[in-house]
């Protein structure tokens, strides 16, 4: 790999990737060709002048492809798969039920959150998002505030964030060797965040459309439907722990989370079949996380500053706009952090905004309306404040504990 061309002292391939960032930004109409084209932009530069990390020229792309396919095909598989389970979700007609459930005023929003930061803490916090997101649909008769929509996916990365099946990132650092006791303590700061973030969602939402307690009369549970539900989060979670305890190099061969996840679909089709109309709408939001993601894996970002609970907070931030799963494989390769530190903030972090994590970008699929930087960081600026208040309390309580680099 040649040395990248400087422009200001700023590897041409960052100011590059910040055009389609800005781009992204500006012009969120138009964000699966911004993404497409600027991928194709950065790919041609990176043949031309400077290669990859495995090689020069065509035969460089073709090695870093080889190197990054599992991790693009287990986002495209569960992004795909968990599109059809919030869709058998929503048909099975347990959204419908939910309000009954739910208390009157603004705690209702509040306690939904909670319930997706719950099912995020063991399910893969996609999942997590798109149920909250489909129930919120139901809770609010279809007038969901974007404001709440972003405290839904923080909630679901929040949920993650302690638990080594909840996110990618944590599930790499257990595959590494990291004990799921280490990433545990996130749990501290993402607890002080929910409760910062989700008070003034929730009373937003309540203002704009509050729960609607009128269940309809003589409604039936589709028990089919709730089943196939139950079977692809259960696939997953197995998939998931099994792989990691007993077949690690797996991971690293095939996309079995993925592969998991649609075994079951297509094993329960003959039930009920799977609503492939969201299928072309969600394959184009999965194909712009895609191209961010590979073109976050191409920048030359060899190492990063020296490990100090300092860094881990400013990756937070910097997980909001830059793939999180290359810097967590830096970090890993890197070592001399206290996990659950780090395990918060890449987790977390993307929350504040759409794009920053595979959870938001899936929900942004289910509500298009969320699909501009400006109204996200407007409507959603409590999250950046939950993320720095949550990070100095787990500081103080927990305090920064370093494991040696392994």
């Amino acid at each position: 790999m040649a040395d990248p061309i400087l422009i200001l002292g700023i590897p041409l391939d960052f100011i590059l990737f910040g055009f389609i960032l800005f781009g992204i930004a500006l012009f969120h109409r138009h964000t699966l060709a911004i993404a497409l084209i600027g991928l194709a932009v950065i790919i041609s530069y990176k043949i031309g002048f400077t290669g990859f990390k495995f090689g020069m020229g065509v035969a460089g792309l073709g090695h870093h492809m080889e190197h990054e396919w599992v991790t693009l095909a287990n986002l495209f598989l569960l992004l795909m798969g968990f599109a059809l389970l919030s869709r058998h979700f929503e048909e099975s007609r347990i959204p419908d039920e939910v309000p009954a459930l739910l208390p009157d005023d603004w705690k209702g929003g509040a306690v939904l959150l909670v319930i997706v930061f719950v099912l995020s803490s063991f399910l893969d916090n996609i999942a997590g998002a798109l149920i909250g997101g489909t129930v919120a649909r139901h809770v609010f008769r279809g007038k969901v505030h974007i404001g709440y929509l972003a405290a839904i996916v923080a909630a679901s990365n929040a949920g993650g964030a302690g638990s080594v099946v909840g996110d990618t990132t944590t599930t790499m650092m257990w595959i590494d060797g990291i004990s799921p006791l280490s990433v545990l303590e996130a749990y501290v700061a993402a607890i002080v965040a929910l409760v910062i973030f989700a008070v003034p969602a929730a009373m937003r939402q309540h203002r704009l459309s509050p729960v609607v307690k009128n269940a309809t009369s003589g409604l039936r549970v589709d028990g089919a439907r709730v089943f196939i539900v139950a079977a692809i989060l259960i696939a997953a979670l197995v998939a998931n722990v099994t792989a990691n305890l007993k077949f690690p190099a797996l991971l690293d061969t095939l996309p079995v989370l993925g592969l998991a996840v649609w075994a079951a679909i297509l094993l329960t089709a003959f039930l009920r079949a799977p609503d492939w109309k969201v299928m072309p709408e969600t394959f184009k939001g999965t194909i712009f996380l895609l191209a961010l993601v590979t073109a976050a894996s191409m920048m030359p970002v060899e190492k990063l500053p020296a490990a100090s609970w300092p860094t881990a907070l400013g990756l937070g931030f910097v997980s909001s706009v830059f793939d999180n799963i290359p810097l967590t494989a830096l970090a890993l390769k890197q070592g001399g952090y206290d996990w659950g530190f780090l395990a918060y903030a890449v987790g977390f972090g993307g929350s504040m905004v759409w794009f920053g994590s595979s959870a938001g970008v899936a929900l942004s699929n289910m509500y298009p309306e969320a699909k501009s930087v400006g109204s996200w960081v407007r409507n959603g600026w409590p999250i950046a404040v939950a993320y720095v208040v949550g990070f100095f309390v787990m500081l103080a309580v927990v305090g920064w504990h370093p494991d040696a680099p392994h």
